[in-house]
């Protein structure tokens, strides 16, 4: 181990320390961890914290912060070392905390109830009614089971004198879990020894929980329960957590387009058709979600949703309006309204807080500013945290004319030195603020359930108080020290023959567009590659083909600027055409660029995500970081492309072999094939409509652009020639690289989308077109001038770009949409 690791930690004894219980001394549960990392070398140390920092970036494990440089792509920040707390004080810790959800889902109860705790005076009214919290709408409404606060989180910090204390209360989506789970898998693997000797308690037990207490309140008539986790979108900052624990809970991942409500009833928009949604696991803001009723201008939600709640055809976790008890200003009231609702004493007390709305709290706050935190009395109000000590002169002044103008909307609470815990960074153990996120779920009968480990949440720096994951806080795993770990699986301890299925009936029409969308991308870049790497080996080489292949790729409109776009400075090339080309490889505002192509790619599959395995989106999160860097010469843009290759064959080959051929999977199918077609139909065009003198020179760069080059020279060992050429990539039924081949697999693929998704078969489009490919004729490209027949063969290339453009246009309005019916569909047909 390094010297002095532990030793020389700059221990703190006016702070409580998480792992120390005196310099140099770890606590006793902390003894086995530390004798671990005694027994570790540096270099073992720093190649664990690689190990950390290689699984986040190949998992694509991300934080997104609105005004984060890094936009979408910010990686999640985890330090290695986890935070370990006893099972002893855990027990207390999740009883505490299980009884606070129980209290808090009685308040919400009564608020939108019977009102007794306003009538009582238990609660002001003004602090219910005052804020934009409280949902009118949601009034009278009575969930499945009264449970309104489904899934609960509460932030904990400790004191100096080692007790814990409630920071914060989540409650209207509380996030986290997933990371918790996220870290868990990551640091567990990177101390996999001491992980295991420790004891430490499994996770997998809570997720079972929240499955079963799903099935257990959701409304369902009879029918087998549907449970969705509702999302904004893929630019939410915890997009990643929903997509992971869909993929994990085994929930599909939904956006409010697809969804609807008919007759008080939510259903799932899916490729089948409209299917019954019974349960919402939401991600969503109260507001979003009805813009009926909340929030008119809300595209993110479902018109009708509270409707349908208020019919009790729907669970909703939580309750729509359950974020009122977000609000800080709630912990003073909070004790007696436990002895009130509950008959016992609050187990866990908050941190001391004095609403500003009421006289006496505010002459407080005003007279012990020092000694307090300010922060907004409401969730959604823009304002950082403010130390009072740290407030002088005028900019105290300010504070005291803001609160003083709106003391409603200001809480103050103690500020408490909150405990530390030691972080690697730097090749050292240093300290930091430290907190936890601890989560429960309602098991459906009054009760709720603690997961077993926590999100450590800790401080940006050294001396920094505020813990905030908007302001580059990192996190850690939390291991619960347990005599006898209990190893719980998410699967059914035993499956019947009602559970069996062989499809994929629930998988949203948006997930099929999206998919649809990755398969023509991915095509596309491919297109776009080898086209460039034809153009670039010839470039560099003088090679006289030059000219046919500079305009196939201006007819791909590679080199042909977006509408609008800022033009970026262009990098330092040799000539003019060097410029073009790298251009057309890196330039995200060309229209069709391999840059702009890739953008749009990792857009498409970040909608999709829990639809993949861990391989295929590596796969895909590779290609995406390939054009990161600068790129200045032919040279460097070639090394680019064959990387860009390689990855572009792996994702084919992870989805041809590793997904389940599903309606998801033959969407994504029916994309690539769609965009081959086309693209092969515009590269033959190019030495078809070129002048004879100089066609025999394109044949070659068209072979290795449409993939074929190896198959012409094991066959016909000769340089290219016409009518072997054309025959290879147009007519040939064997060559997946043909327009043959892919009209021929379209027709099967879109029978059997037709057959098993109720849809008619898009016979007036592709049956044409294979009938002129079947009855073409070659002989006329053995004569000497083959014009006629190239002029027969160029109108066969526009019907069959003009086939796929029309067969990309019917896949939308059959199964993307839902508002075209079923008659108006066999009339299109």
């Amino acid at each position: 181990m390094p010297a002095g690791l532990l030793s020389d930690y700059p221990f703190r004894a006016s702070r409580y320390d998480e792992m120390f219980a005196a310099r140099g001394e770890p606590r006793p549960h902390w003894q086995g961890f530390a004798d671990r990392l005694e027994s570790l070398s540096l270099e073992s140390l720093l190649q664990r914290e690689e190990f950390v920092r290689d699984a986040i970036e190949a998992d694509g494990v991300s934080y997104n912060v609105y005004s984060d440089p890094q936009g979408n792509r910010r990686p999640w920040e985890l330090d290695m070392l986890p935070l370990i707390i006893d099972d002893g004080e855990w027990s207390l810790l999740s009883a505490a905390v299980a009884q606070r959800a129980r209290l808090l889902n009685a308040i919400l109860a009564d608020l939108y109830g019977p009102q007794h705790l306003l009538t009582e005076g238990l609660l002001p009214p003004a602090l219910v009614f005052g804020q934009p919290g409280f949902r009118w709408p949601a009034r009278g409404i009575c969930p499945p089971g009264n449970v309104w606060l489904f899934a609960f989180g509460v932030d904990l910090a400790r004191a100096p004198d080692g007790r814990w204390w409630v920071i914060a209360d989540r409650t209207q989506g509380p996030s986290g879990s997933g990371y918790a789970l996220q870290n868990r898998l990551i640091v567990s693997n990177a101390f996999p020894v001491a992980f295991r000797e420790l004891r430490v308690n499994r996770l997998a037990g809570y997720f079972r929980a929240m499955q079963e207490s799903f099935a257990r309140l959701a409304p369902t008539d009879g029918e087998t329960p549907l449970t969705v986790l509702l999302t904004p979108g893929p630019y939410n900052e915890t997009y990643f957590e929903h997509a992971f624990l869909a993929r994990y809970l085994g929930f599909p991942l939904v956006e409010g387009q697809d969804l609807t409500v008919r007759d008080n009833t939510v259903f799932l928009k899916t490729l089948r058709g409209l299917r019954r949604v019974h349960a919402i696991l939401r991600r969503l803001d109260d507001d979003f979600c009805d813009p009926l009723e909340l929030r008119a201008d809300s595209a993110l939600g479902i018109a009708g949703l509270l409707g349908a709640v208020r019919a009790g055809r729907v669970l909703i976790a939580n309750a729509i309006g359950s974020g009122v008890l977000e609000s800080g200003a709630l912990f003073g009231f909070l004790p007696a309204i436990c002895e009130r609702l509950l008959g016992e004493p609050l187990a866990m007390p908050s941190v001391a807080s004095w609403w500003c709305g009421e006289k006496p709290a505010l002459d407080y706050v005003l007279g012990h500013l020092d000694e307090l935190v300010i922060k907004p009395a409401f969730p959604g109000m823009r304002m950082n945290a403010a130390f009072g000590h740290l407030l002088h002169g005028e900019e105290r002044d300010k504070m005291i004319a803001r609160i003083l103008a709106q003391p409603h909307a200001y809480v103050a609470q103690e500020w408490v030195r909150v405990a530390q815990a030691p972080v690697w960074r730097d090749n050292k153990l240093l300290p930091r603020s430290v907190g936890i996120r601890v989560f429960s779920c309602s098991t459906g009968d009054g009760g709720y359930t603690v997961m077993p480990g926590a999100l450590g949440r800790v401080a940006p720096r050294t001396g920094m108080e505020v813990i905030s994951m908007q302001r580059g806080g990192l996190s850690k795993d939390t291991w619960i020290r347990v005599e006898n770990p209990i190893f719980t699986s998410m699967l059914k301890r035993r499956l019947g023959v009602v559970d069996l299925v062989s499809d994929g009936a629930d998988i949203p029409s948006r997930v099929g567009e999206n998919l649809f969308w990755l398969g023509r991308y991915s095509e596309r870049v491919e297109i776009g590659a080898r086209l460039l790497r034809a153009a670039m080996t010839r470039v560099a080489g003088d090679d006289d083909a030059q000219q046919g292949l500079i305009s196939a790729i201006a007819r791909m409109n590679m080199f042909k600027d977006r509408p609008g776009a800022r033009d970026a400075p262009p990098p330092r090339v040799e000539t003019s055409l060097e410029r073009k080309l790298i251009g057309a490889l890196v330039d995200p505002t060309r229209v069709n660029s391999v840059a702009t192509n890739l953008r749009a790619l990792a857009v498409a599959a970040g909608q999709v995500r829990e639809r993949m395995s861990s391989d295929n989106w590596h796969a895909l999160h590779a290609l995406g970081q390939l054009l990161a860097d600068p790129i200045d010469s032919i040279d460097h843009a070639l090394s680019a492309i064959d990387h860009i290759m390689q990855s572009c064959i792996a994702f084919s080959g992870f989805a041809l072999d590793d997904m389940t051929r599903d309606e998801g999977w033959r969407f994504l199918i029916l994309g690539r094939r769609i965009e081959r077609l086309e693209g092969l139909a515009g590269l033959v065009m190019t030495p078809v409509e070129a002048a004879a003198s100089e066609r025999d020179q394109m044949l070659e760069w068209l072979l290795e652009a449409g993939d074929s080059i190896v198959t012409y020279r094991a066959r016909y060992r000769r340089v290219p020639e016409l009518l072997p050429t054309l025959h290879l990539l147009v007519f040939d039924r064997t060559n997946p690289h043909a327009i043959r081949f892919q009209v021929d697999v379209l027709r099967d693929y879109l029978e059997r989308a037709a057959h098993e998704l109720g849809h008619p078969y898009p016979s007036r489009i592709v049956d044409p077109l294979a009938q002129r490919l079947e009855k073409f004729d070659l002989a006329g490209f053995e004569s000497d001038e083959p014009e006629a027949a190239l002029a027969d063969l160029r109108d066969l290339l526009n019907e069959a770009i003009v086939a796929a453009q029309e067969l990309s246009d019917e896949v939308h309005r059959r199964y993307f949409t839902h508002t075209v019916g079923p008659m108006l569909l066999r009339r299109l047909a």
